[in-house]
């Protein structure tokens, strides 16, 4: 009964995991695309649209293999004032900030 006990007010003190991968999400496309669409602007406007194509399936396939890790390590941190930052966060530098609390 007491191992019981134990276990629950463990899963209690776990962070929420929706909103993990919502922050971990959000985090990832802030921060990727303040660097992707630097690169994009610089570039010949005539490879403008094939260099954009280039970093969204990029994004894509990073974010789809990287969420699930972020998420785990979010719902274990179970840190809902960081979590409730990167969420809210509308550009890549609140984002950045959120993460050195």
């Amino acid at each position: 009964m007491r191992v019981l006990a134990v276990m629950l007010l463990a899963l209690g003190c776990k962070g929420d995991p929706v909103k993990c991968e919502q922050a971990c999400r959000n985090y990832a496309q802030l921060v990727y695309w303040k660097k992707a669409d630097a690169e994009i602007a610089a570039a010949p406007a005539d490879q403008r649209d094939d260099l954009r194509k280039q970093k969204l399936a990029k994004f894509t396939a990073d974010l789809e293999a990287g969420v699930d890790l972020c998420t785990s390590k979010c719902i274990s941190a179970s840190n809902d004032t960081q979590t409730k930052c990167l969420i809210e966060a509308k550009t890549s530098d609140q984002a950045v900030d959120c993460t050195k609390e």
